[in-house]
């Protein structure tokens, strides 16, 4: 493993910009183009496209399902646009563009095209975003650096595991997302001079795995595994492993991850299974792992048994016929059966109900309330089967029947229910399995023996009847136990399985979160964590499968013997010897358990087994404990609670000091993806764009029955009517972030994430724009290192102000892990830094070219972790400063708080600059002389209310004039103490200043005051709905946080907007009365 030197030089830190005022509360970003005399003048906005811009970007910010729907009906009606003949052109000519093609060999650091190029002229992701990733990952980019010594930096270290995505197919919109936010903060780190390390991996995924490949058999060669065997199996299911391998990885390379490949495990690669050994051979011999014959849950088609996380939970209502593998027709489900046993030489008879009639033939008691009046009697007499001869059925006094439910008589069925089974241990009751492995009545089911399990429970509701025994049947609320990987209905099974221990392996997995040691975040999921280790049961590791880890158990003369290896000479700890020792004068054979280990046994070593554990490796010594886990919030159970004990357990130190869970991301309608719905998207579609039909094509590779693949076309074609636009992977990422709020779960819509396609694409022109200015001037040189130099313009002060708080704000939110307040202040700080232009003296000029510099330089090294493809294009085009050899913006340090351009005093200044230009714009957009006196002027008043803003406004009158529009007017500049101009409207800026536009013989007051009031009261209807949706207890408790935020807020600006109108009417009332 490589173990490279230090990085070279950093390049020098850089400023931000912030879109939150000193106080914490957030505001509008300021019109990017409004910069004093240095701005290009552009028509400034109305005040109805001001609103319109805030509204969207407020709905961009927040990703709310609200916000996706109005989104796509934007991109919906956008695509269908034929009457803008720009968008005509632009269309055109992106159609007849030649397929792109990368000229820079492999490898090789990329060959920077001009502008002028057909694919630079304007954003393509698919040129920009080429040839960057095999040059960081040959370069070694992506491997930890260390001191000279092989140290850890003295910056530290940060190091995350990747989650390793199963082997079975190709990556969905939940990896991207984890992907990306992993990806944000292992870059981050690194900027920030640490040694970091993200390590790549597969899970062989057991299950998943090989009911993909036996599927895959049967679709296409008729063959089941035991047609082929084990061996032949196996090697079938590696080599589907090593082509869809390589499909992840490269799909994690075209994001852009940042993943040390050198370091790739797989959960059954050498070094893996030597650890799993390892771990199995100890606990055997600590007696944490045992063996039991216990209930299982239990898949007949995979004839395996099944982890909860393998199980969903299928609700009904009633009645509801579903299809189950196996069966030609639907089968009955939420009923409840009621029917009589006959009581052992009596002529009564006991009535119980069951929502599985096939299981009476399991039956081997019957449980009544031992303070039930109606079978005191009967309590230790026996009822009789009848249908088994000779079974009885005896009568037992328990709690766990209920006097008030139903019959109060329970039948009970140990062998084959959870609750019956702790009843039966209570009271010795007989355990008998009725079920074959593959769902067929055994030897135990009497005359029903070899039939199928749910044509039995249509057959014994006929005999029951014939028998007189049936009493009716129910419609029934209740859930049904499905297989996730094959929809067959799960069966409580008795099986004899391998277990661990885990009430000692609990506490201390408790302790270190409680404690501190380690962090979840956010508090749902720590929550989430501590319930359910509170709550643990032994967990059963068995698996009836083929592909995974067999068990490294053997068995000889019915005893059970863990060893590394069979036979591995006169080793004690060995297989062989410790059978030798235990059986010194007989004969015997060992034979392994034919059984492999459950997934989440060997996902459970994956912080430190990466490492090299258990040996003692330079990088398990270094690196570990890691620093983060990130990962989705429904596996906590599964995999993050089993990370923490088994790496108390075996490496005495927490795996990670912080656990970082990300919402799960559903479809549009809110359901959750998966592939015979069609609504799982894959991250590469997203990237490079693809068309309806070949989204139904890709149907059709997989195993997804007829049925699925027409029900999985329907969706596609009402959720992707144009097929998926090209995005890129920086917007996708970037969204993806953006979507990150800690809260609930994420109603997904590319539509969104086609709209941060043009957000780069801003960041393109913003830059091309500020490049361009750049190079006209000959000689330029960026100064050595970021600073004043004493004469910066109040708005290159003022951004620069911005740009050093959007810093600080940045690194807070990504060290606090608030990434959608991350991605917001970055956005805001790209708006702003392609503002400044040089016009002017020779020392303006310099000092104007230095700021533009500055602010691009420190928006793109900001932006690199987030958008890593676009910020290296970019950056590689940019002038270094005097002795910054840094190869590339990855290594470039990351931008940080300087104390010389904290500026409030300019932020305060110019905001009232922009604000009175804009108070201009929008009284000019609702007041503006007619078009027949269009070249009339108009007067402009401008009052200070203090004396700060009265010298500001009066210094930068000019400044205001010209970012005021191109329609004729004069400015008058007042001071506080003189009156209000007669025959005016406002405009109140802030409590600093306010702008007064002269109407008075131009405008009809009645007309005004009519149109206004009209607009008031469509208002008050609007802010009427709206407040009675935000104050709905049912909408509190249904709807995540950041939407719930984001509808407060557009309440305010509803209000505030009514406000207004009601400002304007009161206004033209006084105007009549001057």
């Amino acid at each position: 493993m490589s173990t490279s030197g230090p990085q070279g030089s950093r390049g020098t830190a850089t400023s931000a910009c912030d879109p939150h005022k000193t106080d914490g509360t957030i505001v509008s970003p300021p019109h990017p183009d409004a910069f004093s005399q240095y701005s290009i003048q552009r028509p400034m906005m109305t005040r109805k496209e001001l609103g319109k811009e805030r509204k969207t970007a407020a709905k961009l910010a927040k990703f709310h399902t609200k916000m996706a729907a109005q989104l796509r009906a934007q991109a919906s009606a956008a695509n269908v646009s034929t009457t803008k003949d720009k968008k005509d052109k632009k269309k055109v000519e992106a159609d007849v563009l030649p397929p792109f093609i990368e000229d820079t060999p492999t490898g090789e650091k990329k060959r920077v095209k001009p502008f002028d190029d057909p694919y630079y002229a304007s954003y393509h992701p698919v040129a920009v975003e080429s040839a960057w990733y095999a040059w960081w990952e040959k370069e070694g980019f992506f491997q930890p650096q260390f001191t000279s010594e092989g140290n850890v930096k003295p910056e530290g270290s940060f190091v995350i595991m990747a989650p390793p995505p199963n082997v079975t197919g190709a990556l969905h919109m939940g990896h991207a997302l984890g992907n990306s936010l992993q990806d944000l903060l292992i870059r981050y780190n690194l900027q920030k001079g640490k040694t970091t390390l993200w390590l790549p991996g597969c899970d062989h995924a057991g299950i998943a795995t090989q009911s993909v490949v036996e599927k895959m058999l049967m679709k296409r060669k008729q063959h089941t595994r035991r047609d082929l065997g084990r061996d032949r199996f196996i090697a079938v299911a590696k080599d589907w492993k090593e082509a869809y391998h390589q499909k992840i990885n490269n799909a994690f390379r075209r994001m852009g991850s940042s993943l040390d490949w050198t370091r790739e495990a797989f959960t059954m690669d050498e070094n893996f299974s030597a650890a799993v050994t390892e771990v199995f051979v100890r606990f055997h011999e600590e007696g944490i792992i045992y063996r039991a014959n216990r209930l299982v849950n239990w898949d007949s088609t995979l004839m395996t048994a099944l982890s909860n996380l393998e199980v969903d939970s299928e609700p009904l209502t009633g009645r509801t016929l579903l299809d189950v593998p196996g069966y030609n027709r639907k089968v009955e489900f939420g009923i409840i059966v009621h029917f009589k046993y006959p009581i052992e030489d009596s002529d009564e008879t006991i009535e119980v109900a069951t929502t599985r009639p096939e299981t009476m033939l399991g039956d081997t008691g019957i449980a009544v309330h031992p303070n039930d009046p109606r079978y005191t009697h009967l309590v230790g007499k026996f009822a009789v089967h009848p249908f088994i001869k000779g079974r009885r059925l005896r009568i037992v006094a328990d709690t766990y029947a209920k006097r008030k439910f139903g019959t109060g008589a329970v039948k009970l069925t140990p062998a084959h229910d959870p609750n019956d089974f702790n009843v039966g241990m209570a009271h010795k009751l007989e355990f008998v399995n009725i079920f074959t492995d593959d769902g067929l009545i055994n030897e135990n089911g009497g005359p029903y023996q070899g039939q199928k399990r749910f044509d039995v429970r249509y057959a014994i509701q006929e005999d029951l009847k014939s028998l007189g025994l049936y009493v009716d049947k129910k419609d029934n609320l209740m859930k049904v136990p499905r297989s996730e990987r094959t929809r067959d209905i799960i069966e409580p099974l008795m099986k004899p399985q391998w277990w661990v221990k885990m009430a000692d392996l609990a506490e201390p997995a408790i302790r270190a979160v409680r404690n501190g040691d380690i962090q979840i975040k956010p508090e749902s999921a720590e929550k989430s964590y501590l319930h359910w280790i509170a709550g643990i049961n032994d967990w059963c590791i068995s698996r009836q499968l083929w592909w995974g880890h067999q068990c490294p158990v053997y068995q000889a003369n019915d005893r059970w013997f863990a060893g590394r290896t069979e036979d591995e000479g006169t080793d004690p700890d060995i297989t062989l010897s410790k059978a030798t020792k235990a059986f010194p004068d007989r004969k015997f054979k060992l034979v392994q358990d034919e059984d492999v280990l459950d997934t989440w046994f060997s996902a459970g070593l994956w912080p430190f087994a990466t490492l090299g554990w258990p040996k003692e490796t330079a990088d398990l010594s270094r690196l570990f404990p890691t620093s983060l886990l990130e990962t989705g919030w429904d596996i906590i159970p599964f995999w993050v609670a089993r990370m923490v004990f088994l790496g108390l357990k075996l490496t005495g130190k927490v795996p990670f000091s912080e656990i970082f869970c990300h919402s799960l991301i559903r479809d549009s309608d809110g359901r959750k993806m998966r592939k015979s719905l069609g609504n799982v998207v894959d991250p590469l579609d997203v990237i490079r764009g693809i068309e309806l039909q070949s989204l139904h094509n890709k149907l059709l590779t997989g195993n997804l029955a007829s049925t699925e693949v027409e029900k999985a076309t329907r969706y596609q074609k009402t959720a992707f009517p144009q097929g998926i636009p090209e995005c890129g992977a920086d917007a996708l990422r970037f969204s993806l972030i953006a979507y990150t709020t800690g809260g609930g779960d994420i109603n997904f819509d590319v539509k969104v994430i086609h709209g941060y396609r043009r957000f780069c694409n801003k960041i393109w022109n913003a830059s091309k724009y500020v490049l361009g200015k750049l190079g006209i001037v000959q000689g330029f040189v960026p100064a050595k290192q970021r600073a004043l130099g004493g004469h910066e313009s109040l708005a290159e002060l003022w951004i620069l102000h911005k740009m050093n708080i959007a810093v600080r704000g940045v690194s807070d939110a990504l060290e606090q892990r608030e990434f959608m307040k991350s991605a917001n202040l970055c956005d805001v700080f790209i708006e702003n830094s392609k503002a400044l232009t040089q016009e002017g003296t020779e020392t303006q000029v310099n000092s104007a070219l230095q700021t533009l510099y500055s602010a691009l330089e420190g928006a793109l090294v900001l932006s690199h972790p987030f958008l890593p493809f676009i910020t290296e294009e970019l950056w590689q085009r940019l002038p270094r400063r005097p002795d910054d050899e840094t190869e590339s913006i990855m290594l470039a340090s990351y931008p940080t708080w300087d104390q010389q351009l904290d500026k409030p005093e300019a932020e305060a200044a110019y905001d009232t600059v922009l604000g009175c230009s804009k108070g201009i714009r929008s009284l000019m957009a609702e007041y503006a002389p007619a078009k027949k006196d269009a070249d009339a002027e108009v007067d402009i008043f401008i009052q200070g209310h203090d004396a700060a803003s009265y010298g500001t406004v009066s210094e930068e009158r000019s400044s205001i004039r010209s970012l005021s529009g191109k329609g004729a007017m004069t400015i008058e500049v007042l001071s506080p103490k003189q009156a209000r101009p007669a025959g005016c409207v406002a405009f109140s800026v802030s409590s600093a200043a306010s702008v007064f536009l002269h109407v008075k013989g131009r405008v009809d007051p009645d007309e005004e005051i009519a149109k206004a009031a009209k607009k008031l009261e469509k208002a008050h209807a609007t802010v009427q709905k709206q407040r009675k949706l935000v104050n709905n207890p049912q909408y509190a408790e249904k709807v995540a946080v950041a939407t719930q935020d984001f509808e407060r807020t557009k309440l305010v600006d509803l209000e505030s907007e009514a406000w207004g109108f009601e400002t304007t009417i009161e206004q033209f009332r006084q105007l009549k009365l001057e």
